[in-house]
């Protein structure tokens, strides 16, 4: 997100995180130097998250405590040793890995102690999102204690085989494209809508 009205029309919607995307291949693309005001309508109770893709540990850092984020998802290559720099930070850690039927969950064992979530996403050409769906029954393979966020092509009519979705580990469903749109631009009215629905999941 970078447009400030419809930031704060999102914010009233009430989600618990808001991302921020820090990649220049990204169509939503915040930048680098974003204009601070961006950030002036987010309440303090919804976490500001850049999502980044092998940016440098020292540089992310610094961006994210300039702009008093509260965690960095990380979208990249990014080493067990490297989630836990940006941990030792402060900063809540979510690693983000590409699913597919032949995926290795014992990858994830390296990150368990360095990251704070993990992050489930659709395996794709392009590092980020692909705005498609996973095979979400793949999930019953995962079996550590970090919690993860769900994303992959969610949609606003996902919300009913969401609330089927069985998994003690699923922490928070992650929204982007399939509420937008535009880029960077999102249908307010079907983000409150949507988390209505979620909520009846809690």
């Amino acid at each position: 997100m970078r447009d400030p009205e419809n930031i704060g029309q999102v914010c009233e919607a009430g989600p618990d995180f808001l991302g921020f995307i820090v990649h220049r291949a990204s169509p939503r693309d915040v930048g680098e130097n974003p204009d601070p005001a961006i950030f002036d309508r987010i309440p303090a109770h919804i976490r500001k998250t850049g999502v980044f893709v092998d940016k440098e540990c020292a540089s992310l850092i610094r961006f994210c405590k300039k702009y008093g984020f509260f965690a960095a998802q990380l979208h990249g290559n990014e080493s067990p040793r490297d989630c836990g720099a940006v941990r030792k930070s402060g900063l809540t850690v979510i690693k983000a890995f590409s699913l597919h039927e032949a995926f290795d969950f014992r990858v994830l064992e390296r990150y368990a102690e360095t990251a704070d979530f993990f992050l489930f996403d659709t395996k794709g050409g392009l590092r980020g999102g692909t705005g498609l769906k996973f095979n979400w029954q793949i999930l019953g393979r995962y079996r550590l204690a970090v919690p993860f966020f769900l994303s992959g092509g969610i949609r606003p009519d996902d919300a009913g085989a969401l609330r089927k979705l069985s998994h003690p580990k699923l922490y928070a469903i992650d929204i982007n494209s399939g509420f937008e749109t535009a880029p960077a631009l999102k249908d307010a009215g079907k983000v409150s809508r949507f988390i209505e629905e979620i909520k009846t999941m809690i």
